[in-house]
């Protein structure tokens, strides 16, 4: 037997000093990463610590406007707060940094959705491109193929 049932919750989420400081620039069309002067690791989303070297990631870097995916997806199923699918997603290494950020990716021609996917690949090079008006948010941005 499965009985339905929903819940929902809301909150606000303290981002603390690193995330603050990420989402305020991406007010200014900016992607900051933070990077360990110990391991020489660049993190992307921010980090406040350094996974490699447990010391606190002391710098700050812009993060470059192209970058290479890791990996991608397209999403064909409906999820709430999500877009209408088909829609795609992607591990983006922007150049510059040692880690990859996720967001979506759009100016894609999604109706063939196998076609679309082999357009995806791992090593597929995509720039980012910012909206209008920024609201320091995560959606501030998305990737576009570099064709």
């Amino acid at each position: 037997m499965i009985l339905p049932a929903e819940w929902r919750v809301r909150y606000n989420y303290p981002v603390g000093e690193t995330g603050t400081r990420f989402f305020s620039a991406l007010r200014e069309k900016k992607i900051l990463a933070t990077r360990c002067s110990a391991s020489g690791l660049s993190y992307l989303p921010p980090r406040a610590y350094c996974e490699r070297s447990f010391q606190p990631c002391d710098e700050w870097v812009e993060a470059g406007t192209t970058g290479t995916i890791e990996c991608a997806t397209i999403v064909t199923a409906a999820f709430e707060n999500l877009p209408p699918p088909p829609y795609a997603i992607a591990y983006v290494r922007l150049d510059g940094v040692d880690t990859a950020l996720i967001n979506f990716v759009q100016g894609l021609d999604l109706s063939d959705v196998p076609a679309a996917a082999r357009r995806l690949q791992p090593g597929t090079r995509v720039k980012v491109v910012f909206r209008d008006q920024p609201e320091g948010r995560i959606t501030d941005f998305h990737y576009e193929l570099i064709d």
